[in-house]
């Protein structure tokens, strides 16, 4: 099995920075909830307060597309080219360090 991180950079487009930021903000309990979900966390660039990063995890492609199919990113998808510039990476691990050992 091999994780797959997902991350994703969003500029909000001029005067929706505040739909981006709820929009990302009221998925994350129901993304975090998922089976196959490890991570789902939401950062805004300090020196660019409209600009926001996603930094998703899950156990492997199956979890992925399992997440493509939810209502939640169902209705993320419909919206978001409307609030922000998305670019979006769909990574596997190439050298990542095992803290557990």
């Amino acid at each position: 099995m091999s994780h797959v991180k997902i991350m994703a950079t969003f500029l909000a487009r001029p005067g929706k920075a505040g739909q981006l930021e709820a929009l990302l903000f009221n998925m994350a309990p129901d993304c975090r909830a998922e089976p196959g979900n490890l991570r789902w966390d939401v950062w805004r660039d300090q020196a660019k307060a409209d600009r926001y990063a996603l930094d998703e995890l899950y156990v492997d492609n199956a979890a992925v597309a399992a997440h493509r199919e939810t209502p939640h990113y169902k209705n993320y998808l419909s919206i978001i080219n409307d609030v922000a510039e998305r670019n979006a990476f769909v990574l596997e691990p190439a050298l990542v360090a095992n803290k557990n050992g």
